[in-house]
C-alpha cells in the first residue's frame, strides 16, 4: 500500500490541484494549509511522505523540514517552490530534504518522485519491524521466562535500551541484575562500545577511587605508573556499577561530578578528561532509605534513578522456576559432559522460596545434572522431606503455597487474583501473610 501524502501549501488552489493529482496517482492525501494543521498527521501516521511549499507566511518549508526530521529523520520530505534557485535547492538537500522541485512541476515527474519516496519509506518501516522482532527474540533468549513479571521487565528493558539515560536496577541478590545491565548495553546504541563492570562491594574502600577514576604516578604511596580507571575505560560504552550501596562517600562525590559534567580527573592529576558513557547502577538496598540515614548521597540517588528497573524475585515468577531449572540442567549436563538426568517430580521446586534466586536455582540444577537431589543435601533437603512426609497438613500447606505463587505470577490486582482463586480479598491477604509471600509488583490496590 502506498504511503499517505501529507501535503502542505497555503495557496488553496494549488493545494486542491496537487491533492487531486496525487489521488489520481493512487495516493491517499492529507491536504493542510499550514504546518500547524499538519502536525496531528505528522505525529499520528507512520507511513507518510511530506510534500510542502517553501514560501508560506507563518512557518516556511524549511521549518516544516526541521520539524519533520525532529519527529522522524527518515520521513521523506519533498520541497516545492515557485521561486527556486540553486542555493535554495542545495540548502534543502543539505538539511535532509528527499528532493526539491521547482514550480510549475510536471505531474508525471512529481508522481515518480512520490513513488520512489513511498518505496523508500516502506523499506525503512519494514527494516524497523524486522529489527524490532529480532530485538524481541534476542531479549527472550537472554532473559528467560513467561511469567507476567518477567514479560513486563523485558518490555521495560527493550524500551530503555534505546535511550541513553542513567538506569538504576533494584532487586534481591541473584535476580539477574547484571544480566539486565548487559541486555541494556547489547541491545542499545552503545553495543559496539565497551561494557565495563565493577562490583563496588568487592573492592577495599582505599582502592575503589583509584579503580574508578585512575591515578597519575605519585598520586599515593605505591602509585608508580599511570592507571586508566574503569570510568575512562568505559568511554563511548557503558559503565556498570554493581552493589553501588557499598561505594564510600568520597567516591560517591566524585561519581556525582562525573554524572553531572561528564568529565573526570585522575587521582593526583589536574587535567579534566571528557568521558562519553552510559552509567547503569545496581543495588539490593533501598538507596532512598540509606540517604535518609546519611549512608548514601541523596543527590546521587536522584542522578542514578532516572530510569528504574525492578528485577522480580524467583518466588514470584511461578512456573518460570521449572522452565529455568530445565534450561540450567541441560546447560550443566552439556558442560559436564553428562547425559540428561530423568526429570522426576519437580513439585518441591515450586514450593521452595529460593532466597538465593536464580543463583540458587542454577546450583540446584547442577546438582541434578550430577545425579543428586536438586534441593539437597542440607536444611533445604530436610524441609523437602518433611513436606513429602506423613503430615497431611504440611502437604496441603505446600500445595496452597504453590497455587498462591502461580496466581501471583499471572499478575493483576489483589481483587482480580482473589476472584480467580474464588476467595475474598481479606482471605487472600491472610494466606499471603501466612506463607510469607511478598506483595507482587503487578498486584496493586483497586
Amino acid at each position: 500500500m502506498p504511503s499517505t501524502i501529507v501535503l502542505i501549501d497555503d495557496d488553496e488552489e494549488v493545494l486542491e490541484a496537487l491533492a487531486g493529482t496525487f489521488r489520481l496517482g493512487g495516493y491517499p492525501v492529507e491536504p493542510c494549509a499550514s504546518l500547524m494543521a499538519a502536525r496531528e498527521h505528522l505525529k499520528r501516521e507512520a507511513d507518510i511522505v511530506v510534500v510542502t511549499d517553501v514560501r508560506m507566511p507563518a512557518r516556511d518549508g524549511f521549518a516544516v523540514l526541521a520539524e519533520v526530521r525532529s519527529i522522524d529523520p527518515d520521513i521523506p520530505v519533498i520541497l516545492i517552490s515557485g521561486h527556486a534557485d540553486v542555493p535554495m535547492a542545495v540548502s534543502a538537500m543539505r538539511q535532509g530534504a528527499h528532493d526539491f522541485v521547482e514550480k510549475p512541476a510536471d505531474p508525471a515527474y512529481v508522481l515518480e518522485l512520490l513513488r520512489r519516496a513511498s518505496s523508500l519509506r516502506g523499506l525503512v518501516l519494514d527494516h524497523r519491524r524486522m529489527a524490532g522482532n529480532i530485538q524481541s527474540r534476542a531479549i527472550e533468549q537472554r532473559i528467560l521466562g513467561q511469567s507476567a513479571a518477567i514479560r513486563r521487565m523485558r518490555e521495560i528493558v527493550l524500551a530503555l535500551a534505546e535511550v541513553d539515560s542513567t538506569v538504576l536496577i533494584h532487586g534481591e541478590t541473584g535476580t539477574g541484575k547484571e544480566l539486565v545491565a548487559r541486555a541494556l548495553h547489547d541491545l542499545g546504541p552503545r553495543a559496539r562500545g565497551p561494557f565495563v563492570a565493577i562490583n563496588c562491594a568487592a573492592l577495599p574502600a582505599t582502592l575503589i577511587e583509584s579503580e574508578l577514576f585512575g591515578h597519575e604516578p605519585g598520586a599515593f604511596t605505591g602509585a608508580k605508573d599511570r592507571r586508566i580507571g574503569r570510568i575512562e575505560q568505559a568511554h563511548q560504552g557503558t559503565l556498570f556499577l554493581d552493589e553501588i550501596e557499598s561505594m564510600p562517600m568520597d567516591a560517591q562525590t566524585r561519581l556525582l561530578r562525573v554524572l553531572q559534567e561528564r568529565r573526570l580527573e585522575r587521582l593526583g592529576g589536574g587535567k579534566e578528561i571528557p568521558v562519553d558513557l552510559r552509567v547503569i547502577a545496581a543495588t539490593k538496598a533501598d538507596l532512598s532509605a540509606l540517604a535518609k540515614n546519611g549512608q548514601f548521597r541523596e543527590d546521587l540517588v536522584y542522578r542514578l534513578a532516572v530510569l528504574p528497573i525492578e528485577t522480580p524475585p524467583l518466588r514470584l515468577r511461578g512456573e518460570d522456576v521449572l522452565l529455568l531449572f530445565r534450561h540450567f540442567v541441560a546447560e550443566a549436563a552439556a558442560r559436564l559432559r553428562r547425559p540428561l538426568p530423568p526429570e522426576g517430580d519437580l513439585g518441591s521446586l515450586l514450593a521452595h522460596d529460593w532466597p538465593g534466586n536464580i543463583r540458587e536455582l542454577r546450583n540446584a540444577a547442577e546438582r541434578a545434572a550430577l545425579g543428586f537431589p536438586p534441593l539437597g543435601p542440607g536444611p533445604v533437603a530436610q524441609a523437602s522431606a518433611r513436606e513429602n512426609g506423613a503430615s497431611l497438613e504440611a502437604r496441603m500447606a505446600a500445595h496452597e503455597k504453590r497455587e498462591l505463587i502461580a496466581a501471583l505470577a499471572e499478575g493483576g490486582t489483589y481483587e482480580e487474583i482473589a476472584r480467580r482463586l474464588e476467595i475474598t480479598r481479606k482471605t487472600l491477604y491472610l494466606k499471603l501473610r501466612a506463607h510469607g509471600l511478598s506483595r507482587p509488583e503487578e498486584a496493586q490496590e483497586t
